[in-house]
């Protein structure tokens, strides 16, 4: 599993953040544990699969928000005793 992690500019509020969390989980439905933080300018999900980088591109500039970058990194979970 990996967390994906997506720098965006333009989020101002929290319907803002809303509006990119659902074309997140519209465009990719796997998708786990969406957020959006307009403080942090970046949205994070989780995907079982690699994310192809150009559709997740696509997601954010059809909302009107601009596509800055894009990450990715090993998801481990965080247990109790972990």
């Amino acid at each position: 599993m990996e967390k994906v992690t997506v720098r965006i500019d333009g989020m101002v509020c929290g319907m803002c953040e809303a509006h990119l969390c659902d074309a997140l989980r519209k465009a990719f439905p796997e998708a786990k544990k969406v957020s959006a933080s307009r403080k942090h300018g970046e949205a994070t999900f989780l995907a079982e699969r690699p994310v192809d980088r150009e559709l997740l591109k696509k997601a954010i500039d059809e909302t009107g928000y601009t596509f800055l970058s894009a990450s990715s990194e090993p998801y481990r979970k965080k247990g109790l005793f972990g």
